[in-house]
């Protein structure tokens, strides 16, 4: 499998409210953390998640988290 494509180096912290979202996982998307089409080049796809109440969330931006979609800190290691 290819490597994705680091977005930034640091999570998008973001208030989150009830909804699906569908978050890029290629990390071509124009619209990150979230998937606007981008991957449909690619072997990969976008992951949805439900939010069930109002949050905030720390979104992987190195698309290199053990925990996707979710920041667990693996973009502090990434060169």
């Amino acid at each position: 499998m290819s490597e994705p494509v680091i977005a930034q180096t640091a999570p998008f912290v973001l208030e989150m409210e009830p909804g699906t979202y569908w978050w890029c996982r290629c990390g071509k998307s124009q619209d990150q953390p979230f998937c606007d089409g981008s991957h449909k080049d690619t072997e990969f796809t976008p992951i949805e998640v439900a939010i069930t109440e109002k949050k905030r969330i720390a979104w992987c931006g190195c698309k290199h988290s053990e925990d996707k979609p979710y920041c667990d800190g693996t973009h502090k290691n990434l060169r």
